[in-house]
């Protein structure tokens, strides 16, 4: 209950719960910038998700910056939020899969 000086009756503020506990698990599962493909951050292959990523940002209507801005964004979301819960090994795929983006741009 909330109350106000200058209201005469009390108001009741109901807070929503979040269903999950980190606003980027939110926007990973409902990126309004890209479709991506189903858990393409998972792959062992860095070219694989340089072009999933690149096939995403060029098909993508809602985007707001160029496609290898949107595709490089959402690599470096995932990986910066991942932080220490991302396996080294797939910490270094993903990295490398940076450099593959730039190659399929053509941003060497």
């Amino acid at each position: 209950m909330v109350a106000f000086p200058w209201v005469r009756k009390k108001i009741t503020l109901k807070v929503a719960k979040s269903k999950s506990r980190y606003w980027s698990d939110e926007v990973t599962r409902h990126s309004n910038a890209l479709d991506l493909e189903p858990k393409v951050f998972t792959q062992g292959n860095p070219r694989q998700i340089a072009l999933s990523l690149k096939h995403s940002a060029e098909h993508s209507s809602r985007r707001k910056a160029t496609p290898y801005q949107s595709a490089m964004s959402m690599l470096n979301f995932y990986v910066n939020r991942a932080g220490s819960h991302l396996p080294v090994k797939q910490k270094e795929v993903l990295l490398r899969a940076k450099g593959e983006l730039r190659k399929a741009f053509h941003k060497d």
